[in-house]
Protein backbone atom coordinates (compact mmCIF):
# COMPACT_ATOMS: atom_id res chain seq x y z
CA UNK A 1 0.00 0.00 0.00
CA UNK A 2 1.83 3.34 -0.97
CA UNK A 3 1.42 6.54 1.22
CA UNK A 4 0.33 9.55 0.39
CA UNK A 5 2.41 12.21 -0.90
CA UNK A 6 2.23 14.48 1.71
CA UNK A 7 3.22 11.45 4.13
CA UNK A 8 6.23 10.52 2.39
CA UNK A 9 7.45 14.43 2.31
CA UNK A 10 6.81 14.60 5.94
CA UNK A 11 9.07 11.04 6.43
CA UNK A 12 11.72 13.07 4.56
CA UNK A 13 11.69 16.15 6.59
CA UNK A 14 12.10 13.88 9.54
CA UNK A 15 14.89 12.22 8.39
CA UNK A 16 16.99 15.46 7.40
CA UNK A 17 15.94 16.77 10.65
CA UNK A 18 17.18 13.51 12.15
CA UNK A 19 20.84 13.33 10.60
CA UNK A 20 21.10 17.44 10.98
CA UNK A 21 20.38 16.63 14.69
CA UNK A 22 22.98 13.92 14.90
CA UNK A 23 26.01 15.77 12.75
CA UNK A 24 25.48 18.80 15.67
CA UNK A 25 25.31 16.74 18.60
CA UNK A 26 28.35 15.02 17.11
CA UNK A 27 30.02 18.66 16.56
CA UNK A 28 29.12 19.83 19.91
CA UNK A 29 32.67 19.10 21.92
CA UNK A 30 35.27 21.56 21.44
CA UNK A 31 37.84 18.51 20.96
CA UNK A 32 36.49 17.29 18.30
CA UNK A 33 36.57 20.85 16.65
CA UNK A 34 40.16 20.90 16.88
CA UNK A 35 40.26 17.00 15.56
CA UNK A 36 38.34 18.07 12.25
CA UNK A 37 40.37 20.88 12.03
CA UNK A 38 43.92 19.03 12.56
CA UNK A 39 42.04 17.15 9.34
CA UNK A 40 41.76 19.67 7.07
CA UNK A 41 44.36 18.36 4.75
CA UNK A 42 45.64 15.50 6.66
CA UNK A 43 45.31 11.73 7.43
CA UNK A 44 46.08 10.78 11.25
CA UNK A 45 45.89 7.28 12.95
CA UNK A 46 44.30 7.23 16.62
CA UNK A 47 47.53 6.81 18.51
CA UNK A 48 48.88 10.28 16.23
CA UNK A 49 45.97 12.11 16.88
CA UNK A 50 46.20 11.14 20.90
CA UNK A 51 50.20 12.35 20.72
CA UNK A 52 48.77 15.77 19.13
CA UNK A 53 46.00 16.62 21.43
CA UNK A 54 47.62 14.63 24.12
CA UNK A 55 44.68 12.96 25.72
CA UNK A 56 44.29 8.73 26.06
CA UNK A 57 43.96 6.75 23.20
CA UNK A 58 41.11 5.40 24.54
CA UNK A 59 39.13 8.91 24.56
CA UNK A 60 40.15 9.57 21.25
CA UNK A 61 38.46 6.86 19.89
CA UNK A 62 35.55 7.54 21.86
CA UNK A 63 35.21 11.18 19.93
CA UNK A 64 36.51 9.76 16.46
CA UNK A 65 33.67 6.86 16.61
CA UNK A 66 31.20 9.55 17.14
CA UNK A 67 32.58 12.26 14.34
CA UNK A 68 32.71 8.51 12.00
CA UNK A 69 28.69 7.75 12.81
CA UNK A 70 27.82 11.44 12.52
CA UNK A 71 29.64 11.35 8.71
CA UNK A 72 32.13 14.01 9.66
CA UNK A 73 35.21 11.11 9.32
CA UNK A 74 35.72 8.60 7.22
CA UNK A 75 38.38 5.70 7.74
CA UNK A 76 41.12 5.09 5.84
CA UNK A 77 42.74 1.56 6.27
CA UNK A 78 46.42 1.29 5.16
CA UNK A 79 47.68 -2.45 5.68
CA UNK A 80 46.93 -3.07 9.70
CA UNK A 81 46.36 0.37 10.65
CA UNK A 82 43.48 2.60 10.36
CA UNK A 83 43.62 6.22 9.80
CA UNK A 84 40.76 9.24 9.88
CA UNK A 85 40.38 11.31 7.47
CA UNK A 86 37.39 14.29 6.58
CA UNK A 87 35.08 12.56 4.04
CA UNK A 88 35.87 12.58 -0.18
CA UNK A 89 32.76 11.03 -1.57
CA UNK A 90 29.68 13.07 0.26
CA UNK A 91 25.98 12.86 -0.68
CA UNK A 92 24.26 15.65 -2.25
CA UNK A 93 21.97 16.02 0.07
CA UNK A 94 20.94 18.39 3.16
CA UNK A 95 23.66 16.69 5.52
CA UNK A 96 26.33 17.47 3.04
CA UNK A 97 25.44 21.10 2.35
CA UNK A 98 25.79 21.62 5.63
CA UNK A 99 28.67 19.51 6.23
CA UNK A 100 30.55 21.59 4.16
CA UNK A 101 29.56 24.42 5.47
CA UNK A 102 30.71 23.26 8.72
CA UNK A 103 33.80 22.64 7.66
CA UNK A 104 34.25 26.02 6.29
CA UNK A 105 33.64 27.75 8.79
CA UNK A 106 35.78 26.14 11.26
CA UNK A 107 38.82 26.20 9.08
CA UNK A 108 39.05 29.60 9.46
CA UNK A 109 39.70 29.30 12.91
CA UNK A 110 43.74 28.95 13.24
CA UNK A 111 44.94 26.30 15.53
CA UNK A 112 46.65 27.02 18.32
CA UNK A 113 50.93 27.06 17.90
CA UNK A 114 50.72 23.95 20.16
CA UNK A 115 49.26 21.80 18.07
CA UNK A 116 50.74 23.06 15.02
CA UNK A 117 54.21 22.04 16.63
CA UNK A 118 52.80 18.52 17.27
CA UNK A 119 51.59 18.13 14.12
CA UNK A 120 54.63 18.98 12.11
CA UNK A 121 56.09 16.65 15.00
CA UNK A 122 54.47 14.09 13.18
CA UNK A 123 55.38 15.07 9.40
CA UNK A 124 58.76 15.37 10.68
CA UNK A 125 58.56 11.72 12.08
CA UNK A 126 57.02 10.33 8.68
CA UNK A 127 59.32 11.94 6.69
CA UNK A 128 62.65 10.57 8.56
CA UNK A 129 61.29 6.75 7.95
CA UNK A 130 60.98 7.39 4.55
CA UNK A 131 64.48 9.36 4.58
CA UNK A 132 66.57 6.39 6.32
CA UNK A 133 64.67 4.08 4.37
CA UNK A 134 66.03 5.47 1.27
CA UNK A 135 68.90 5.84 2.55
CA UNK A 136 69.39 2.36 3.97
CA UNK A 137 69.02 1.07 -0.10
CA UNK A 138 70.62 3.74 -2.39
CA UNK A 139 72.43 1.27 -3.67
CA UNK A 140 69.92 -1.12 -3.84
CA UNK A 141 66.65 1.70 -5.48
CA UNK A 142 66.62 0.40 -8.67
CA UNK A 143 65.38 -3.29 -7.07
CA UNK A 144 63.60 -2.22 -4.35
CA UNK A 145 61.55 0.25 -7.17
CA UNK A 146 61.07 -2.62 -9.70
CA UNK A 147 59.56 -4.95 -7.02
CA UNK A 148 56.35 -2.42 -7.87
CA UNK A 149 56.67 -1.57 -11.14
CA UNK A 150 59.77 -0.72 -13.62
CA UNK A 151 60.49 2.61 -14.11
CA UNK A 152 59.79 2.30 -18.35
CA UNK A 153 55.91 1.29 -17.58
CA UNK A 154 55.09 5.30 -16.70
CA UNK A 155 57.64 7.47 -17.74
CA UNK A 156 56.81 7.48 -21.14
CA UNK A 157 53.66 7.88 -20.62
CA UNK A 158 54.60 10.54 -18.01
CA UNK A 159 56.50 12.45 -20.82
CA UNK A 160 53.57 12.48 -22.90
CA UNK A 161 50.90 14.15 -20.76
CA UNK A 162 53.75 16.33 -19.64
CA UNK A 163 54.38 17.84 -23.04
CA UNK A 164 50.90 18.20 -23.68
CA UNK A 165 51.55 21.50 -22.92
CA UNK A 166 53.83 23.60 -24.92
CA UNK A 167 57.01 24.75 -23.22
CA UNK A 168 58.86 28.70 -23.69
CA UNK A 169 63.00 28.51 -24.61
CA UNK A 170 63.50 29.49 -21.11
CA UNK A 171 60.38 28.01 -19.05
CA UNK A 172 61.99 25.82 -16.28
CA UNK A 173 61.15 22.47 -14.44
CA UNK A 174 61.06 20.49 -10.61
CA UNK A 175 61.34 17.20 -10.44
CA UNK A 176 60.19 15.88 -6.37
CA UNK A 177 62.27 12.49 -5.51
CA UNK A 178 64.17 12.16 -8.82
CA UNK A 179 65.44 8.87 -7.48
CA UNK A 180 68.27 7.86 -9.60
CA UNK A 181 67.82 10.40 -12.24
CA UNK A 182 66.58 8.82 -15.15
CA UNK A 183 63.13 11.11 -15.58
CA UNK A 184 65.89 14.10 -15.46
CA UNK A 185 67.53 13.01 -19.03
CA UNK A 186 63.67 13.71 -20.35
CA UNK A 187 63.58 16.84 -18.59
CA UNK A 188 67.02 18.60 -19.47
CA UNK A 189 66.37 19.16 -23.05
CA UNK A 190 63.35 20.66 -22.72
CA UNK A 191 64.02 23.06 -20.09
CA UNK A 192 66.57 26.10 -19.75
CA UNK A 193 66.72 24.98 -15.70
CA UNK A 194 65.83 21.54 -14.16
CA UNK A 195 65.51 21.55 -10.59
CA UNK A 196 66.51 18.28 -9.06
CA UNK A 197 65.00 18.11 -5.10
CA UNK A 198 65.08 15.36 -2.57
CA UNK A 199 65.64 14.63 0.85
CA UNK A 200 67.88 11.95 0.84
CA UNK A 201 71.68 12.89 0.52
CA UNK A 202 72.68 9.61 -0.90
CA UNK A 203 69.51 9.78 -3.66
CA UNK A 204 70.71 13.16 -4.73
CA UNK A 205 74.04 11.71 -5.12
CA UNK A 206 73.05 9.07 -7.31
CA UNK A 207 70.75 11.77 -9.56
CA UNK A 208 73.78 14.00 -9.42
CA UNK A 209 76.02 11.56 -10.77
CA UNK A 210 73.49 10.42 -13.22
CA UNK A 211 73.36 13.98 -14.38
CA UNK A 212 77.42 14.06 -14.82
CA UNK A 213 77.41 10.89 -16.79
CA UNK A 214 74.91 12.22 -19.39
CA UNK A 215 76.21 15.54 -19.03
CA UNK A 216 73.04 17.16 -18.15
CA UNK A 217 74.79 20.84 -17.50
CA UNK A 218 71.31 22.27 -16.51
CA UNK A 219 70.43 20.77 -13.43
CA UNK A 220 70.72 22.35 -9.89
CA UNK A 221 70.16 19.73 -7.21
CA UNK A 222 68.54 20.75 -3.67
CA UNK A 223 68.48 18.75 -0.84
CA UNK A 224 65.63 19.33 1.27
CA UNK A 225 61.68 19.50 1.07
CA UNK A 226 59.05 21.27 -1.09
CA UNK A 227 59.77 24.09 2.37
CA UNK A 228 63.12 24.51 1.29
CA UNK A 229 62.38 25.39 -2.35
CA UNK A 230 59.87 27.54 -1.42
CA UNK A 231 62.04 28.94 1.43
CA UNK A 232 64.21 29.60 -2.16
CA UNK A 233 61.85 31.55 -3.91
CA UNK A 234 62.20 29.03 -6.58
CA UNK A 235 59.29 29.64 -9.02
CA UNK A 236 58.89 26.79 -12.30
CA UNK A 237 56.67 26.09 -15.34
CA UNK A 238 56.29 22.63 -14.56
CA UNK A 239 56.69 20.15 -11.32
CA UNK A 240 57.00 16.22 -11.70
CA UNK A 241 56.72 13.71 -8.83
CA UNK A 242 57.34 10.29 -10.28
CA UNK A 243 56.40 7.57 -8.00
CA UNK A 244 57.09 9.70 -5.18
CA UNK A 245 53.58 11.25 -3.29
CA UNK A 246 53.25 7.90 -1.27
CA UNK A 247 56.46 8.43 0.24
CA UNK A 248 55.47 11.78 1.39
CA UNK A 249 54.31 12.63 5.18
CA UNK A 250 51.14 14.82 3.91
CA UNK A 251 50.49 14.35 0.83
CA UNK A 252 47.86 17.50 0.66
CA UNK A 253 50.78 20.27 1.30
CA UNK A 254 52.52 18.92 -1.60
CA UNK A 255 49.52 20.21 -3.75
CA UNK A 256 49.56 23.29 -2.17
CA UNK A 257 53.72 24.16 -2.03
CA UNK A 258 53.40 22.71 -5.60
CA UNK A 259 50.90 25.68 -6.49
CA UNK A 260 53.06 28.59 -4.71
CA UNK A 261 56.14 26.98 -6.72
CA UNK A 262 54.22 27.06 -9.82
CA UNK A 263 53.64 30.32 -12.44
CA UNK A 264 50.13 30.77 -13.88
CA UNK A 265 49.06 27.87 -15.99
CA UNK A 266 52.08 25.90 -15.13
CA UNK A 267 51.46 22.42 -14.83
CA UNK A 268 51.68 19.21 -12.33
CA UNK A 269 51.98 16.25 -13.09
CA UNK A 270 51.70 13.12 -10.86
CA UNK A 271 52.20 9.60 -11.63
CA UNK A 272 51.62 6.95 -8.81
CA UNK A 273 49.80 4.22 -7.71
CA UNK A 274 46.06 3.54 -7.31
CA UNK A 275 44.92 2.64 -3.81
CA UNK A 276 45.80 -0.58 -2.58
CA UNK A 277 46.32 -3.49 0.45
CA UNK A 278 49.20 -4.99 -0.25
CA UNK A 279 50.73 -3.77 2.89
CA UNK A 280 54.25 -5.46 2.61
CA UNK A 281 55.48 -2.28 0.54
CA UNK A 282 55.96 -0.59 3.81
CA UNK A 283 58.65 -2.57 5.06
CA UNK A 284 59.77 -3.65 1.09
CA UNK A 285 60.06 -0.30 -0.04
CA UNK A 286 59.45 2.30 2.37
CA UNK A 287 55.83 3.52 1.67
CA UNK A 288 54.13 5.37 4.07
CA UNK A 289 50.01 5.51 1.86
CA UNK A 290 49.09 2.35 0.10
CA UNK A 291 48.40 4.52 -2.67
CA UNK A 292 45.62 6.79 -3.14
CA UNK A 293 42.21 7.25 -4.30
CA UNK A 294 41.84 9.18 -7.77
CA UNK A 295 39.77 11.16 -6.11
CA UNK A 296 42.16 12.04 -3.25
CA UNK A 297 44.47 13.45 -5.57
CA UNK A 298 41.71 15.34 -7.32
CA UNK A 299 40.44 17.19 -4.63
CA UNK A 300 43.45 18.17 -3.02
CA UNK A 301 44.84 19.48 -6.48
CA UNK A 302 41.33 21.32 -6.92
CA UNK A 303 41.52 23.07 -3.43
CA UNK A 304 44.94 24.32 -4.29
CA UNK A 305 43.96 25.94 -7.31
CA UNK A 306 44.51 23.21 -9.72
CA UNK A 307 42.11 21.97 -12.56
CA UNK A 308 42.74 18.54 -13.60
CA UNK A 309 43.48 18.29 -17.54
CA UNK A 310 44.06 15.06 -18.24
CA UNK A 311 44.44 11.01 -16.45
CA UNK A 312 44.97 7.93 -17.62
CA UNK A 313 45.91 4.51 -15.62
CA UNK A 314 48.09 1.45 -16.17
CA UNK A 315 47.56 -1.75 -14.89
CA UNK A 316 50.14 -3.91 -13.93
CA UNK A 317 50.50 -7.72 -13.51
CA UNK A 318 51.32 -7.85 -10.21
CA UNK A 319 48.02 -6.08 -9.08
CA UNK A 320 49.18 -2.91 -8.83
CA UNK A 321 47.50 -0.11 -10.71
CA UNK A 322 49.50 3.27 -11.73
CA UNK A 323 47.44 6.99 -12.26
CA UNK A 324 49.25 9.19 -13.94
CA UNK A 325 47.47 12.81 -13.83
CA UNK A 326 48.27 15.93 -14.77
CA UNK A 327 47.36 19.06 -13.39
CA UNK A 328 46.77 23.05 -14.36
CA UNK A 329 47.30 26.11 -12.40
CA UNK A 330 44.62 27.90 -12.67
CA UNK A 331 45.46 30.21 -8.99
CA UNK A 332 43.71 32.38 -6.99
CA UNK A 333 42.92 29.80 -3.92
CA UNK A 334 43.79 29.66 -0.71
CA UNK A 335 47.31 28.01 -0.21
CA UNK A 336 48.40 28.59 3.33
Amino acid sequence: MSHPAHLQHESDVSDSLEMLSVLFKAAGDPLRLEVLRVLQNDTFGVLELSNIFEVRQSGMSHHLKVLSSAGLLETQREGNSIFYRRPIYRRDDLANDVAQTFYELIDRIPLPASIVERVQQIRDQRAEQSQAFFTRYADKFREQQELIANYELYAEPTRQLLFTTPFDTDASALEIGPGEGAFLKTLAPSFKTVYALDNSEKMLAKARLFAQQEKLHNIEFMLGETRQALDKGIKVDAIILNMVLHHVSSPADIFKDSAKLLNPRGCLVVSDLSLHDQHWVRENCGDIWLGFDSSELTEWASKAGFEEEDSLYIGLRNGFQIQIKKFIYLGGAACT
